[in-house]
């Protein structure tokens, strides 16, 4: 059976043994795969996280359509520099603090939304300067490197004041505790970072494209079948594949890792054990 298992990774081989309940159930999380550019936006915050205290931060604006995969980015980054405890401090120190911009931004809701991601109980009808100490008080006590914020096209929900004090926080922050700032968010994100000159300069942006027919496209799906819990073969690199995902998913890379959940999770219930155009096919007509 270990042959004909050679197609899966090896930690992977072990998971294709069990029944089919667990198998179907362990497709539905989150799995991490290595692709050239989400390795390159790996490194570029790796560089960022470790750049030296200066007077001015660098930053990173971390863009690309919704559910093309920045959100996974960031969880691989943070799961890989997890927080640790100073025990002679007593303090938590973390590397990353990573937030969502709040979809109604203003300085108030955002060092709430901050406070909050810190675990810092804090009263809802706290003046903006006491949460702001606050906020401040407890960055410098856990002393990260980089803060993420997420989502942070909401800026655009806001008025032209809004979105400006918004940015101005985020500066302040980075230039008073030192740290880099990622934000991240759909391409519109950049709309708000235009309006700010400094901000625009500061903020390097690192896009993530969606998907076109390529080799790097068939390594990916290649790569996605060494993962998938399935005994036999399914050769996702051949064309008939690639062009029907590039066309059902939009090239979006979230989607994609949807399609082909869903259609092993089919070829596991039908014994089949890979995935064929059929499968495909279903659970591509059920998205539409």
């Amino acid at each position: 059976m270990a042959q004909t298992l050679s197609h899966l990774c090896t930690a992977t081989r072990a998971e294709a043994m069990l029944d089919h309940r667990t198998r179907m159930r362990s497709l539905q999380r989150d799995r991490w795969i290595d692709y050239p550019r989400a390795t390159e936006a790996l490194q570029r915050l790796e560089r960022l996280l470790n750049a030296p205290e200066r007077e001015r931060m660098p930053c990173t604006a971390l863009h690309g359509d919704s559910n093309i995969g920045k959100t996974l980015i960031v969880s691989r980054l943070r799961r890989e520099h997890p927080s640790t405890f100073d025990e002679i401090k007593g303090v938590e120190r973390r590397q990353i603090v990573a937030m969502q911009m709040p979809a109604t931004p203003d300085q108030h809701r955002f060092y709430a939304a901050l406070l909050f991601e810190l675990g810092a109980p804090h009263s809802a009808t706290a003046s903006l300067i006491t949460l702001e100490r606050l906020a401040r008080d407890l960055l410098r006590r856990i002393a990260p490197r980089m803060l993420i914020v997420d989502d942070v096209h909401h800026l655009l929900a806001g008025g032209h004041r809004e979105q400006r004090a918004s940015l101005n926080l985020l500066k302040y922050l980075a230039n008073d505790l030192k740290f880099s700032v990622v934000v991240v968010g759909t391409t519109d994100a950049l709309l708000a970072l235009e309006t700010d000159a400094q901000m625009r300069s500061r903020f390097t942006p690192f896009e993530i494209p969606r998907w076109r027919e390529s080799d790097e496209f068939r390594r990916l799906l290649s790569a996605f079948e060494r993962v998938l819990p399935l005994r036999r073969a399914s050769n996702l690199a051949q064309r008939a594949v690639v062009e029907f995902l590039l066309a059902a998913s939009g090239g979006l890379t979230g989607e994609i890792s949807r399609l082909l959940n869903e259609a092993a999770e089919l070829a596991i219930g039908d014994a089949s054990e890979h995935i064929t155009m059929k499968h495909l096919e279903h659970v591509g007509q059920v998205a539409v």
